[in-house]
Parts: C-alpha cells; sequence; structure tokens
C-alpha cells in the first residue's frame, strides 16, 4: 500500500537520506559525514523545530561519583518491566557515557555546578543522580543547536526544510533506495519529488498527535514509523504509549501541544497533592513522587476518575529560585496564568513518548533491507514496556552512531526503484479531531476489551472517508489513522497490565506476556501478528 500523491517532478540523489533533524537524525548525519560519505537530510518543518528542542529533562548516563553502566541498566529494566531487550539496554548504557562525551565535544554545553563539574541531578526512576541539563530546563534546545552547528557548512550535506517523506522507493526484490517527498513552497523545491539512495534512515520522532492531548508538536504525525509500515518492515511494543505523568492541564477543548512539567521539578523537591491537598504517592512505591512514569500517570489517573476532578497538583513552591532554574517551564506556567514560586500547578497525563515503533537491531536495521530507524522512531528494546526518563536523547545519540557505523561498512550499490501500480489511498483531514478523541477516550492512560474495540470500530468507520487530493493534512492523516490501528491492535492482543499499557479487565503483570507483540501491515492492506520472546 502506498498513499496518493502525484507523480514525482524531480531527483535527487546520495548516499543516504537521513529523514529527521532530532537528536538521532543529526547523530547518525554527522557520524555519516566522518565516514565521507553523502547526505541529505529530510525535516518536515525548519531544522530546529523537532522533538528533540522540547526535551527538558536532560540526558542520562553514568557520568558521576559512584555510578556505573550497571546501576543505569538496572533502573533501565526495573522501569521496563521485564520486556526490555537486555542487549540493546547493555549498548545503551555502556557506550552513553563516550556518546555524551563527544557530543559536548561537538560543542554541547550542560549546567555545572559552583566547582565547574558537570551537574547531575535526578528524575523518575532513577536511584542516582545521572541527568545532564543544559540551561536548566532547555536540555533538548542546546543539544538541538550543538548539533545543528556541528553540520553547518558542510558541503557533502544537502537539507531540504518544510518536507514530508511519503513513501519509500523499493527495487523488485522490495529493497529501499529512496523515498518520495512533498515539499512545501517554502523548502529548496516545490511539490512532489524522489530522493534516491543506497540506504535511508528514519529518524522522524514521535506520534503524539494520535491522541487528542500531547506534549509532542505538530509535526509529530509518526510519518517515518507509517512510511516503514507501508514498505513492510515490522512495528513492535506499540501499544506501550507512555503518557507524561505531569503536563500543564489546561481546558480539553484548546487542544494541541500541552506545555510539559518535566520530571526535573520533582527531582528538585516538588510534590504531588490531589483536591483535598494530600499527598498520594508515598503509599504507591519506594520513590514516591518520583516513580516511574507510568505509575504516576496511573494513580493521577485514578485520582482524577475516583474524585471526578480534571486534574491534580504539583507543588514546587518550596523549590529556591525556581524561575532561574526552570526557565522555560516558569515562562509556560506564567503564560498560563499561575505563578510557580506562589501557587499550585494543576497537572495532569498527556500522551508523550512511543516506547515501541518500527522493529529494529542493535545496529538500527530493520526487517527490510536498505531500511533503518532510530530514536523514538524505532523500537530498539531498550524501553520495554516503559522508557526511563531522560533515556530518548541517549538512545539517540547511541543508535544514530551504531546506525552510521553499519551503513559505512554495508553500503550497496544504488539500485533502482519499480513503479507501484498501486493508485494508492489516502483519507479525509476532516477525520483527524475524531481518530485523536477516540484514541485519547478509548486507547489512552486506561484501556479495557470495550472500550479499544469502540475505538477500532471507530477508526474502521473513519476508513471510509477517503480523498482524492493529495496534501500534506491528508498524508498525516493517513498515517495517524494507520499508526492509531496499530496501537490499538496491539493493544487488544496484550492481554495484561504491564508498564505504560494498563487494562483495566486485566489488571495484572502476566509473566506469560514476556513478549513482544510484533505487527505487519502488507502490501494489500491486511494486518499481521507474530510473538516475540523476550529473554529474562
Amino acid at each position: 500500500m502506498k498513499l496518493l500523491a502525484g507523480k514525482p517532478g524531480w531527483t535527487t540523489q546520495a548516499d543516504v537520506v537521513v529523514i529527521g533533524s532530532g537528536v538521532a537524525g543529526l547523530t547518525t548525519v554527522l557520524n555519516l559525514r566522518a565516514s565521507g560519505l553523502s547526505v541529505l537530510l529530510v525535516t518536515k518543518a525548519l531544522l530546529d523545530e523537532g522533538s528533540t528542542k522540547w526535551a527538558q529533562g536532560g540526558i542520562a548516563a553514568a557520568l558521576g561519583p559512584g555510578d556505573t553502566p550497571d546501576q543505569h541498566e538496572s533502573d533501565t529494566l526495573i522501569a521496563g518491566v521485564g520486556l526490555c531487550d537486555i542487549d540493546a539496554v547493555k549498548v545503551l548504557v555502556t557506550e552513553g557515557p563516550e556518546a555524551v562525551r563527544k557530543l559536548i565535544a561537538r560543542g554541547a554545553v550542560f549546567d555545572t555546578s559552583e566547582s565547574g563539574e558537570i551537574s547531575l541531578t535526578r528524575e523518575g526512576g532513577h536511584h542516582r543522580n545521572r541527568i545532564l541539563h543544559a540551561g536548566g530546563d532547555a536540555t533538548g534546545a542546546e543539544v538541538s543547536r550543538a548539533l545543528l552547528e556541528a553540520i553547518k557548512g558542510d558541503s557533502g550535506i544537502e537539507v531540504i526544510e518544510r518536507a514530508l517523506a511519503i513513501d519509500a522507493l523499493q527495487d523488485a526484490d522490495g529493497q529501499v533506495c529512496g523515498v518520495t517527498l512533498h515539499v512545501i513552497g517554502e523548502g529548496t523545491r516545490d511539490g512532489v519529488g524522489q530522493a534516491l539512495a543506497k540506504a535511508v534512515v528514519v529518524a522522524t520522532g514521535g506520534l503524539g498527535q494520535v491522541y487528542s492531548q500531547t506534549t509532542n508538536p505538530s509535526v509529530s504525525t509518526g510519518d517515518g514509523v507509517a512510511l516503514a509500515l507501508r514498505a513492510g518492515a515490522e512495528v513492535a511494543d506499540v501499544e506501550f504509549i507512555q503518557f507524561h505523568p505531569t503536563v500543564l492541564w489546561r481546558d480539553t477543548a484548546e487542544g494541541g501541544q500541552q506545555p510539559l512539567i518535566s520530571e526535573a521539578v520533582r527531582g528538585e523537591g516538588a510534590i504531588l497533592l490531589n483536591h483535598k491537598g494530600e499527598r498520594f504517592m508515598a503509599k504507591k512505591h519506594e520513590l514516591a513522587d518520583l516513580a516511574p512514569r507510568d505509575i504516576v500517570a496511573k494513580e493521577i489517573f485514578s485520582q482524577m476518575r475516583q474524585w471526578n476532578i480534571p486534574h491534580v497538583w504539583l507543588d514546587a513552591t518550596g523549590i529556591k529560585e525556581f524561575e532561574v532554574r526552570f526557565p522555560t517551564i516558569y515562562a509556560s506556567c506564567m503564560a498560563n496564568g499561575i505563578d510557580p514560586t506562589k501557587q499550585l500547578i494543576p497537572v495532569a497525563p498527556a500522551s508523550h513518548y512511543a516506547s515501541g515503533g518500527v522493529l529494529v537491531d542493535l545496529n538500527g536495521r530493520t526487517s527490510v533491507k536498505g531500511l533503518y530507524v532510530c530514536g523514538e522512531s524505532a523500537c530498539t528494546g531498550a524501553h520495554g514496556a516503559n522508557r526511563l526518563a531522560s533515556n530518548s536523547l541517549l538512545e539517540g545519540l547511541v543508535f544514530g552512531a551504531r546506525i552510521a557505523s553499519d551503513i559505512a561498512s554495508n553500503l550497496p550499490d544504488q539500485v533502482l526503484p519499480v513503479e507501484d501500480q498501486n493508485e494508492g489511498f489516502l483519507l479525509s483531514p476532516a477525520i483527524k479531531l475524531a481518530i485523536q478523541l477516540s484514541m485519547s477516550e478509548g486507547a489512552g492512560v486506561m484501556r479495557s476489551e470495550e472500550s479499544l474495540n469502540e475505538t477500532l470500530t471507530t477508526l474502521n468507520q473513519l476508513a471510509s472517508r477517503t480523498s482524492t487530493e493529495p496534501r500534506i493534512e491528508a498524508w498525516e492523516v493517513s498515517n495517524l489513522h494507520l499508526l492509531a490501528t496499530a496501537i490499538v491492535r496491539g493493544a487488544l492482543e496484550r492481554k495484561e497490565s504491564r508498564g505504560s499499557h494498563w487494562r483495566s479487565d486485566f489488571p495484572e503483570t502476566d509473566p506469560l506476556w514476556h513478549k513482544r507483540v510484533v505487527q505487519r501491515y502488507d502490501a494489500t492492506g491486511n494486518w499481521s501478528v507474530r510473538f516475540a520472546e523476550v529473554k529474562p
């Protein structure tokens, strides 16, 4: 299956096409260039408008006194609730410190203590201070700045901004050999074109816009994951959608991207309170307010449902110089009429991070030759059922470098695509809100067979509302619909509660489900599923 689009009106070529300009994509690009390969970097908005810049908390790495990769591994495995791929976790935590040092060598500036040492803090699920941060709560922005500065002026990198990757180009054997793109008028080319390459790397970030409330920017419509699915790649763990527990609550009618209140605020001493002013996390977990995200999100959701309230409260009034430590969060709160130094902050869970994605090996290779996936778009297995806080930027750094190394060592000859005779399909942009509301209601923090089946029925009904007008909004909503279907199907298969997947009809974690739900979408539009055991 492919999306309905016009025939390519122009062609460009590079050794490798990298789709996405976040930490995963930029790290891959820099390492590919170090091997002398030419790169076409495609980004949907402007170079610095991806999800990376919104990362507030920081990067987790075992760099502090007494900390070790083994301890980082232990915390990661606990957060992943038995579904982490232990080999992927070992790669992440052992190669992570050097990846961070390399980032610093490339110009990233992290906050330091009075003694001049890098300042490390804690976030949920971590038993040690191992989170590097920059600008207080602007770590992602600094990482993005440093990486973008490092690629600036490199003639071996062609950049196309405001471009949506539509579908993969494949040869007669199914090998990916490029992509079709639509470039909005402000880009370097207009309309639909094709980019030929010997390998394609998808690093398009998250899919948070599947839900009506999310911390993800508007560009996070999962385009790369949907592209990979239509190319025949497998996806795994897509039912594990992490809902950040503390997102600034606003009236649900406002929708769109919600301001995030970083876990680091709780790491600095903020506490959660219910509507009675009572702390409620201390009785639920040894780490209390700093418990793993899924546990905190579930308990907040329970408090909201039990007392029929739209949010709980975060008390950060005891944090000294809040506006200096968390300038971005302070500005967001003030813009919404809340002074966090004097007032309680209303917070509620919102869609934040996809722990699953396109299934890849330790070098980022998918089940389709020539196609690599990195960052939030990928399922490396490092996150399991619930990502440990601040492991996401680290994953982009570590696996981006591994992908570049694998491509440099195994770059095939350029093959030519065959023309897909399928006319393609497209859904109406008018169904976007219906998808989002249905997903938030039936496949959100809490799920059940009844709610999931209702959502799947809605999605099936919406699939009949097609469009014959190829444009950005239609391609995006078609991608969202495909990914929503995969999430619901995966959640229906997993008849247990584990990590960020909570089934009210199967509230316990079941050892029989110590396995991955792996899905595939074939050329005729049919879904298949298999289960992959996870080694303990």
